[in-house]
C-alpha cells in the first residue's frame, strides 16, 4: 500500500504567507504616506503649521506660485482662489484667500486636500496657516473667505521657478462629528 504525502506543513506555510501578505497590504498605506512625507513625492504637503522663525528672504530670486482649486465631483460647493498667480521671493511670507460657498439648502462640511506640483517642491512649500488644516462647516447659502499664509523655503533648488498649489475640496458631511456641525451652526459659522 502506497503512503499518502503529508500536506500539513505545506498548508501551514501557505496560510502563513497569506497572513503576511494581508498584513503587508494594511501596512503599505501608512508606509507610503511616511515615504511621501519624507521625500516630497506625490506633492503632499505637511498637515502641520510651519513656523518662519529662521526664514531669510532671498530678494535675488523669484518664484511664481500658481493657485488652483476645484470641488470634487460629489461636492456641490463653489470653490476658487481669489488670487490665481503671484510672484514671491523665497522666505517671504504671503497671505492669499480662497473662497467657498455652499449653494445648497443644507449645512455641509468640506475638507480641502492640497497637492503641490512639481512634487519635490512640496518639501519647500511651508503653510503657516491654512484652511486645509481643518474641516470647514458652511450653512445653507453661506460664503466663507479662507486664509492661506505661506512661504517658500529659500533652500528650494534653483531649477524650480514655478510651483503650483492645487486644492481639491471633498464633501465630509457624513463623516463630520455631529457636535462640530451643531457648534458651527449655533455660533453662526464663519461668515465674513
Amino acid at each position: 500500500m502506497q503512503r499518502q504525502p503529508d500536506h500539513l506543513p505545506l498548508i501551514k506555510r501557505l496560510l502563513l504567507a497569506t497572513a503576511l501578505m494581508f498584513g503587508f497590504g494594511f501596512a503599505l498605506v501608512p508606509l507610503y504616506d511616511v515615504f511621501c512625507d519624507l521625500t516630497g513625492i506625490n506633492g503632499k504637503t505637511s498637515t502641520m503649521a510651519a513656523t518662519a522663525d529662521k526664514a531669510v528672504v532671498d530678494a535675488k530670486r523669484t518664484i511664481t506660485i500658481e493657485f488652483l482649486a476645484r470641488p470634487n465631483a460629489d461636492m456641490p460647493w463653489l470653490f476658487a482662489p481669489q488670487t490665481k498667480k503671484m510672484t514671491v521671493h523665497p522666505g517671504e511670507i504671503k497671505l492669499v484667500y480662497y473662497e467657498a460657498q455652499n449653494p445648497t439648502a443644507a449645512t455641509m462640511t468640506g475638507q480641502a486636500v492640497p497637492s503641490v506640483s512639481p512634487g519635490q517642491a512640496a518639501l519647500y512649500f511651508n503653510k503657516m496657516e491654512c484652511f486645509c488644516f481643518n474641516q470647514q462647516v458652511l450653512t445653507a447659502g453661506q460664503k466663507l473667505l479662507m486664509p492661506l499664509q505661506f512661504y517658500v523655503d529659500p533652500a528650494l533648488p534653483e531649477h524650480f521657478s514655478t510651483i503650483t498649489l492645487s486644492y481639491t475640496l471633498y464633501d465630509m458631511t457624513k463623516h463630520a462629528p455631529a457636535e462640530t456641525v451643531t457648534a458651527q451652526v449655533s455660533t453662526g459659522g464663519n461668515d465674513e
